[in-house]
């Protein structure tokens, strides 16, 4: 995911209400939330702030206009977000020993827009909108701009209070596939959300360093990952010499080669890993699995791919947003994003 880019839910039936099904050729999944917690439109059925997620679309435009780079810094953002403590906002809150700080966030990007949003949805209706909510909102708003389906987003969160370094432990992208869906399916996600949210890797660009192992030293043989096409290994040491010249930095690299431009919304992500030419080794690995393979091979797909994945995108994103969400009297709405109400 964008800078630095880069899902679950115990089974518990009586708990849940199925809200929704989707099935896309052989692709299906359920949405499940808790019952009587998140709702659709929140806010406006609460008659708390009517036009909130209408205020939060008009500035994410505003901000897409300026700089598409929104996109992939808010895809990363709520992935961070909800990958470690919940949907909370607890990536939001600074501190010297916060999740933003930890070494696996390094590059995060998107706090800028996110403040303004709640700046301007703080003047409006003070105290009513979470920033958990927020963020969920703009980065459905920002990847639809970007070419991906808008789908329905379940609001009502409440922020977190807690953030801590000691619990981040998002994976490197530097790791199989069967390592990478195992962190997913301990957090509910199965291997259709593992598939399609990879997909996220659509927009948005990495540092060289995620990528040397593959290039240079592939598990230490001292040689390339042989799974990389020759002519991206070629371009990739180009972009990502193995020694930089003094003054020279650290290289970005986009991680859809052959989109239109790092921040469109395109299947030519799967497209790149069916040729061996992903960027990511996480990415390149969905090769290897039978039912990643045949997933990647349908969004693929030069005719029907693309919107296959648009749907099952919505559908994995649904699922991500909702995961440990606080509500009702477990959290608060801050009134500042970066700090609880209490500070």
């Amino acid at each position: 995911m964008e800078e630095g880019k880069q899902l679950y839910f115990p089974l518990v039936a009586l708990l849940f209400l199925v809200v929704g099904f989707l099935m896309i050729g052989d692709v299906e999944g359920a949405v499940t939330v808790p019952r009587d917690t998140l709702t659709r439109s929140y806010y406006k059925k609460t008659n708390t702030c009517y036009h909130a997620e209408a205020y939060v679309k008009h500035l994410v435009k505003v901000f897409w206009d300026q700089d598409k780079s929104i996109t992939p810094k808010l895809l990363r953002l709520a992935y961070s977000d909800c990958m470690v403590t919940g949907c909370d906002a607890s990536i939001l809150l600074d501190g010297p020993n916060s999740e933003k700080t930890a070494p696996q966030n390094t590059g995060l990007g998107g706090f800028a827009f996110i403040d303004k949003i709640k700046e301007v949805l703080e003047e409006r209706c003070p105290g009513v909108v979470s920033c958990a909510d927020i963020l969920q909102l703009a980065t459905r708003d920002a990847a639809y701009l970007s070419g991906a389906p808008s789908y329905p987003i379940l609001t009502g969160r409440k922020d977190g209070y807690t953030s801590m370094v000691s619990s981040v432990d998002l994976p490197s992208p530097n790791i199989s596939w069967e390592e990478g869906f195992a962190y997913f399916q301990a957090r509910g996600l199965d291997l259709q959300d593992f598939t399609t949210l990879l997909g996220a890797h659509s927009t948005g660009r990495a540092r060289c360093r995620y990528i040397y192992d593959r290039l240079y030293n592939f598990q230490g043989t001292g040689k390339p990952d042989p799974t990389l096409d020759s002519s991206s290994l070629e371009d990739l040491r180009k972009q990502c010499p193995q020694k930089y010249q003094k003054g020279e930095h650290e290289g970005l690299i986009a991680l859809n080669k052959g989109s239109d431009g790092a921040y469109r919304f395109t299947n030519d992500y799967y497209k790149n890993i069916i040729a061996n030419q992903a960027v990511l080794r996480i990415d390149q690995e969905l090769l290897y699995g039978n039912e990643t393979q045949q997933l990647s091979e349908q969004f693929a797909h030069p005719g029907y791919g693309f919107e296959d994945f648009r749907r099952a995108f919505a559908l994995s994103m649904n699922r991500l947003g909702i995961y440990k969400a606080l509500t009702g009297q477990k959290g608060e709405v801050r009134k500042n994003c970066h700090k609880r109400n209490s500070y």
